[in-house]
């Protein structure tokens, strides 16, 4: 069973939310707060509960304020569930983290069951509407790995973020583990990123991966 937090200062919202958690029938009765700290006070006591949370009504002082909160407590798994999200901040968010799903107050109920349900399980959901508003980011995003890697470069880039490991890489193209893990440094000196995730991150924004395919 899982515990779930509801940080929504609009009753009716927090009404709608525990009705459609009842029909889960996965998920323990659920704690409400209204403030950050009590916020910070449930998690402490249940690291492991799943948030949803109306960040626009919520006293968080940006994006990087709630990542941080999720970094101290990566068990849990967090629903964004607002009426409007900025680019900028579905965006960072999204690419920062995978413990983050976002389903607007303006989708379908079907929607709506898809991300509470998705949640409880752990997994990942965004709802169409941020899927569409993301890909609009994407297409305004220059590809700037074009002047940056080769052609072999971005072929390894595109295996890297779409999870293939070093050694998989070095099979599918019949070259030594020495070789791509060479390549693999080349990589990530150009791009200036320390890890997976960040190389990832930035093919996404390169348009070297389908964002449609990474998030669903």
């Amino acid at each position: 069973m899982k515990d779930v937090i509801v940080f929504d200062a609009q009753d009716i919202t927090r009404i709608g939310i525990e009705t459609l958690l009842n029909s889960q029938k996965k998920y323990m009765p659920a704690q409400v707060v209204e403030s950050k700290a009590a916020l910070l006070k449930m998690l402490a006591e249940y690291p492991q509960a799943s948030v949803i949370l109306d960040y626009s009504l919520a006293d968080f002082a940006g994006a990087d304020d709630l990542l941080n909160v999720s970094s101290r407590f990566p068990s849990a798994r967090w629903l964004l569930f607002s009426e409007e999200l900025s680019n900028d901040f579905v965006s960072k968010l999204t690419f920062s983290s995978e413990a983050f799903s976002i389903v607007l107050k303006m989708c379908d109920a079907d929607e709506i069951n898809a991300a509470l349900s998705l949640m409880l399980r752990g997994e990942r959901f965004i709802c169409a509407r941020v899927a569409n508003q993301l890909l609009q980011v994407q297409k305004h995003t220059p590809a700037a790995s074009s002047d940056i890697l080769t052609a072999t470069e971005k072929e390894i880039l595109k295996e890297i973020a779409s999870g293939h490991t070093t050694r998989e890489i070095a099979s599918n193209r019949n070259l030594s583990f020495h070789t791509i893990t060479t390549h693999r440094k080349n990589i990530f000196r150009k791009l200036e990123v320390n890890n997976v995730h960040e190389a990832t991150r930035y093919a996404v924004r390169a348009g070297l991966v389908d964002l449609a395919d990474y998030y669903i």
